[in-house]
């Protein structure tokens, strides 16, 4: 569905209305597309005294064709304007590029980040988040439209002290606040590494690094991303990450459950798209179109866990990441709500999910390395008037994550979820308007997401370099004004 609001504001004369207005203003989003490198400028690396994070997070960057730019390092000059390279005082980097020109001329031009990288691991008291301050302060308006801030932090719950940890958990204010403030597509996360970590840990980093950095991550901003111990799998090549992986997505007929299996089918994967025999016409052309295959089959039926056990077992033997799409909404108030529209949503959004796993995981389909991915919704952490069945079943896929997690790590099998906002889908579309355009506006980017900004994400936690990402929750959501 076009967002008229979006494309007016785009012209002169909205321009100088959201100007004049002060009117949300949305921008143009940096999406992926494949063969895009993985920032649109070089990115600026700093850690606090003491980051442990730093020297492995350079040599990941560089590997990934990242040009680096530290506090003291050498600033190339701008090849329009002339003059020769040379290495700037400490801090020149940060928010000015010191060129060397001829007389009479301006000595320094602003420089321009795609990415600033902080390893803020090192810092184990508040009196050390200046540190924060004087890293993000002077290139704070130097980062390009559609760049990206990543802090790296200690996950509280491991640090040596309460004054750690209290430091560490400041971080997520710094990380929210920065996606609210830079504006322009420029989106900020913060990363907890572990510091019990091995080789899959450094995998799980660069994983979610390229994800983040990119543009695949166009409509993800303000998240807390937990990487801890794995398995060290590593994809085939980054370009096609998930080749040689048979995937399963349910509701995969249309909106978000169709650019998850167009998504993961174009990263290498061989997607069996699932959804119900109402849908099959849809189904069998999403199935075509991405060369998977098609599986009709009603979650809800009594025996539908066995017969897909069956149908994966004989067609593939494994699969290697299930992705719990499949969902439905039945909205009424619950004084108003009947009993079956209760117990449908529930079934349907979540039990479904308990027992398709049960049976996979029981039988041994999922291998060790495997991964669980479930979409979860926003309304699941802020709660929806008119939504308590949907709100219930789309917590209860965040508690399904929080309890699996764990018991699965030891196989090296990673659990995570998905918890969309505002996304432009056929869905979206019946809203009425007002309240429409309110789920537009209600976040940083002031525009509704995609349904394949929903499906990068998915990939990301499908990819088998990923298994050190475990136990998340991760909004797609443009950092929505609701919830946490």
């Amino acid at each position: 569905m076009t967002d008229r609001y979006a494309s007016f504001v785009r012209t002169g004369a909205g321009r100088a209305l959201v100007k004049r207005l002060g009117l949300p203003d949305p921008p143009r989003l940096r999406r992926h597309t494949p063969g895009d490198p993985l920032l649109p400028g070089p990115a600026l690396l700093g850690a606090a005294t003491g980051g442990r994070l730093a020297e492995p997070v350079g040599r990941i960057l560089t590997a990934a064709g990242v040009e680096l730019r530290d506090q003291t390092g050498t600033v190339p000059p701008d090849p329009t304007a002339g003059g020769e390279q040379r290495t700037p005082a400490a801090g020149a980097g940060q928010g000015r590029e010191a060129v060397d020109t001829p007389a009479g001329d301006a000595p320094t031009r602003p420089a321009r980040f795609g990415a600033l990288v902080y390893d803020a691991t090192g810092i184990t008291d508040s009196t050390q988040l200046r540190q924060l301050y004087d890293f993000f302060h002077p290139p704070a308006r130097a980062v390009l439209p559609g760049g990206r801030v990543i802090v790296l932090g200690t996950p509280p719950a491991e640090c040596g002290s309460p004054r750690e940890a209290t430091a560490q958990r400041a971080l997520e204010g710094l990380t929210r606040s920065i996606g609210k403030e830079f504006g322009r597509g420029v989106t900020a996360q913060l990363v907890y590494v572990t510091s019990a970590g091995d080789a899959g840990t450094l995998t799980g980093l660069e994983s979610t690094l390229r994800f983040l950095l990119s543009g695949r991550s166009a409509y993800v901003s303000g998240q807390v991303v937990r990487i801890g111990a794995g398995g060290p799998g590593t994809p085939v090549g980054w370009d096609r990450p998930l080749d040689g992986q048979v995937v399963l997505v349910t509701g995969a007929a249309r909106g978000i459950g169709a650019a998850v299996a167009r998504v993961l089918a174009r990263d290498g994967a061989q997607v069996v798209a699932l959804d119900v025999p109402a849908a099959g016409d849809a189904l069998a052309a999403v199935a075509n179109e991405i060369g998977g295959t098609a599986v009709q089959l009603d979650l809800t039926a009594p025996d539908a866990p066995t017969r897909l056990a069956d149908h994966l077992a004989d067609r593939h033997r494994r699969v290697d990441v299930v992705v719990h799409n499949a969902g439905i909404t039945r909205d009424r108030t619950l004084g108003r709500m009947d009993a079956d529209r209760w117990d449908s949503v529930i079934d349907v959004n979540l039990s479904s999910q308990e027992r398709i796993n049960d049976v996979l995981l029981e039988r041994g389909l999922i291998p060790d390395g495997g991964r669980l991915v479930s979409v979860s919704s926003i309304a699941g952490i802020a709660g929806n008037r008119g939504q308590t069945n949907y709100a219930t079943s789309k917590a209860g896929v965040i508690g399904l994550v929080d309890s699996l997690a764990p018991a699965l790590a030891a196989r090296g099998i990673s659990v995570n979820a998905v918890a969309p906002g505002f996304i432009e889908t056929r869905l979206t579309a019946r809203i009425p308007l007002v309240i429409r355009e309110a789920g537009r506006r209600m976040n940083s980017m002031s525009q509704g997401g995609l349904p394949e900004d929903v499906a990068e994400t998915i990939g990301w936690l499908a990819w088998p370099a990923s298994g050190a990402v475990g136990g998340n929750v991760v909004r797609v959501c443009g950092q929505s004004l609701l919830g946490a």
